[in-house]
């Protein structure tokens, strides 16, 4: 398959370029396109046979749900179940609206009940639907103008997610018929899965709107057990059953005190020397001198999780390019948006997490 690569101005959007890349969609076709969080990979939400190509072109196993992206709250209504006694819960429309008003557009994605007319292909065999409506501007333009669409991240399933269209040209070229290139994106990580079908709130997949966001506008928030990952976890949402984010080489994840972490993973960088082990290191700024490995990686200043959130897939990719064979990582703090990005790092290394302080160098 031939891909085309349509660069997009977010400052000069063209209509006209809006237009084709929608019409692929609404033939069945498979489109790339940036959002605020990664680029996501687009087709159409309501057609089965678009959601089976979507699975089939990020080899993705088919009971993992996509997300519904959509440009207008009352476009709500028509995919998911909010008439009064539709829910388990009261006044849930009422929730979604006040979500809406605070984080939409935004990185929020909100879990309903699903009306019969999305598939369940789309849905990963689910009865729920996700539905989130991105800030980008390319992305509203395309999603206006094609309707809804079903877009994971575009990747190869497993991969770290693309925050830059080289990420995705590495990955889709041959197997989508279009990638629009937006740039990078801003955040550079997936956004918040809030479930609001049960009784409780509970968050599904944590983003840069944190529990606290979400608790100021609707109440107490909770986490779903299943962020802890396994094979055997429900998939209630993207990202909680199988492995996601992971770089080729081994990746392992140190917490503990300052000293403790630098003079564990210099230890275990030497003995990966003397097996001619290429190693790598993730650590802020501050950090790089600390470290002996073949490669060292910067996130950003101490305590700057936002920018650790903006570097994360691109460094984990980075080591692929630079064939770094082990990957050391500090830990970083686990708040705000922190526990998004430890979320994802925990998924990267299969939850191989080592603490500095119960070993003795």
């Amino acid at each position: 398959m031939d891909t085309e690569i349509l660069r997009i101005d977010r400052d000069h959007i063209s209509d006209s370029d809006i237009k084709r890349a929608a019409g692929v969609i609404r033939s069945g076709g498979l489109v790339a396109f940036p959002t605020e969080t990664v680029y996501g990979l687009g087709g159409d939400a309501l057609n089965p046979d678009s959601s089976k190509k979507i699975y089939a072109a990020k080899g993705r196993p088919s009971d993992n749900p996509l997300i519904v992206h959509i440009y207008d709250l009352g476009q709500v209504e028509k995919i998911a179940m909010l008439d009064e006694g539709s829910y388990r819960i009261d006044r849930v429309p009422d929730k979604v609206k006040a979500l809406a008003k605070k984080f939409w557009p935004g990185p929020l994605t909100i879990i309903l009940n699903k009306k019969e007319n999305v598939p369940y292909e789309t849905t990963g065999g689910l009865d729920t639907v996700a539905i989130r409506m991105p800030s980008d501007p390319i992305a509203a333009a395309f999603i206006r103008e094609a309707g809804y669409i079903a877009a994971p991240s575009a990747n190869i399933s497993g991969r770290p997610s693309p925050t830059k269209v080289t990420h995705v040209i590495e990955d889709m070229t041959g197997r989508i018929d279009m990638i629009i290139d937006g740039g990078d994106v801003d955040i550079g990580l997936e956004s918040t899965i809030l479930d609001l079908t049960d009784k409780a709130p509970v968050i599904l997949r944590p983003g840069a709107i944190t529990d606290r966001d979400i608790s100021e506008v609707i109440g107490k928030t909770g986490y779903d057990p299943g962020l802890k990952g396994g094979e055997n976890a429900a998939p209630k949402a993207p990202g909680m059953k199988y492995r996601h984010y992971a770089p080729k080489g081994e990746l392992v994840i140190v917490r503990g005190d300052g000293e403790r972490v630098r003079d564990y993973i210099n230890a275990r960088i030497q003995e990966d020397k003397h097996e001619l082990i290429k190693t790598g290191v993730i650590c802020p700024d501050e950090h790089v001198l600390n470290y002996r490995a073949s490669v060292v990686k910067c996130t950003g200043k101490l305590g700057d999780e936002e920018a650790v959130a903006h570097r994360l897939y691109s460094i984990l990719r980075e080591f692929d390019s630079e064939e770094v064979q082990m990957i050391y990582s500090e830990a970083f703090d686990d708040e705000g948006i922190g526990s998004a990005v430890m979320n994802r790092l925990l998924k990267a290394a299969g939850h191989r997490v080592v603490d500095a302080n119960d070993k003795e160098e």
